[in-house]
């Protein structure tokens, strides 16, 4: 590839992926220069060592670095990563919805905060280790799903824009995760074999809860009943925010049936509880919308903006044709069809053809053209499902 030895910064978490990554890109000819975000509070009770938070992930970026031959740079970015992502995840639970702080952390800080970084040392592109594809063409990016389908980490990329997108590069997207462990082994990389961290990275032992009640104090959960959607008072909870929609434990006993959080509702501390079936829905709306590419055959094109972005809103500029596309309703799912229609204000409304559990308020839902990522946006939380 003829790059002109252009410059690009490499996010460095201290694991194999992105560690492979620069390798890669130096294959390729560029110019790498690799950045650790040092993203930990000091009151953060996930400094273990194993978190790509953690101080030992530093030191394994740092170790890769000058494996590769490549110079390596440490950003505080803690009090940025308290504010965006920290404080967001905390307030979203406390708002009734399901916060996704993989999203939020990429938008706003691998490629949002740190391209200031990367301007700084005359870097052209910012890099990761994500397992998505990123298509740079003349008039704009295109994101495509990651051929390891275990992998794939198209979902957390829906948000960024066109501006972002244009300037991102993920050498991974085209290859597997063996492959990618080989090639290390092969350079005689330390973390070659590393474990993949399956958990969110400041909350240890996948405990949101106890996280939510060291950062915020239990002074700020917000207690109240539990009811069926007959209006029977089934008991009390300590606090909103240590529920999310489809959860089954922590509730009161006593039905022939299992009962499964449905509805959470901020204006009440209601947990609203009922049957598997009541978990089911079909049709919801989502805010927030990003475009990526412009929706499939039919739909009008609706170019770029000064920015380079395409229209945040296709139903502000007129375009209201409804499509069919898959969508996704979180990271697990698989997909599924579902025709889509563009609103005012940044939202859409997605139909699904076929029912689908739990769908959760602050979750994001990406549609798909194939493996491409037409958009996607965070879904709403419906009317109030208030106890009769």
């Amino acid at each position: 590839m003829n790059n002109g030895k252009k410059r690009v910064l490499l996010g460095m978490s201290g694991g194999v992926d992105s560690s492979v990554a620069g390798y890669l890109l130096r294959q390729q000819g560029y110019d790498v220069v690799g950045v650790t975000m040092k993203v930990w509070p000091q009151d953060c009770i996930s400094r273990a060592e194993d978190k790509c938070c953690g101080p030992q992930a530093v030191a394994d970026a740092r170790g890769v670095a000058h494996s590769l031959g490549i110079p390596h740079y440490v950003v505080d970015e803690a009090d940025q990563f308290e504010r965006l992502v920290i404080d967001y995840f905390s307030s979203e639970y406390q708002a009734g919805r399901t916060p996704n702080p993989c999203v939020m952390c990429n938008e706003k800080l691998k490629f949002g905060n740190l391209w200031n970084k990367a301007e700084a040392l005359g870097c052209a592109y910012i890099a990761t280790g994500h397992y998505a594809i990123i298509e740079h063409h003349p008039d704009r990016a295109v994101l495509r799903k990651g051929i390891d389908p275990r992998k794939d980490q198209s979902y957390f990329m829906f948000s960024l824009r066109q501006e972002q997108l244009r300037r991102a590069l993920t050498p991974l997207g085209g290859m597997a995760k063996p492959a990618i462990r080989e090639i290390a082994r092969s350079l005689g990389l330390k973390v070659a074999d590393k474990a993949d961290s399956q958990e969110i990275c400041f909350v240890p032992g996948n405990d949101y809860k106890a996280f939510l009640r060291s950062h915020l104090g239990g002074d700020e959960f917000h207690p109240g009943g539990i009811y069926d959607l007959e209006g029977n008072f089934l008991g009390e909870h300590e606090g909103l925010e240590m529920f999310t929609i489809g959860q089954r434990k922590g509730l009161p006993g006593g039905s022939a049936q299992p009962r499964y959080v449905i509805d959470l509702d901020p204006a009440t501390n209601r947990v609203i509880v009922g049957s598997a079936e009541d978990l089911v829905s079909d049709d919801f709306e989502v805010d927030r919308v990003n475009w990526i590419t412009p929706p499939v055959a039919g739909i009008v094109d609706p170019g770029l903006d000064d920015r380079g972005s395409l229209a945040a809103g296709i139903g502000d500029r007129g375009y209201r044709s409804s499509f069919e596309a898959a969508v996704k309703i979180r990271y697990s799912h698989p997909g599924t069809r579902a025709t889509i229609t563009p609103l005012d204000d940044g939202r859409s409304r997605i139909q699904l053809h076929e029912p689908q559990k739990a769908v959760t308020p602050g979750q994001a839902a990406v549609i798909y053209d194939g493996d491409v990522v037409v958009g996607g946006g965070w879904i709403c939380r419906a009317a109030a499902l208030q106890p009769a």
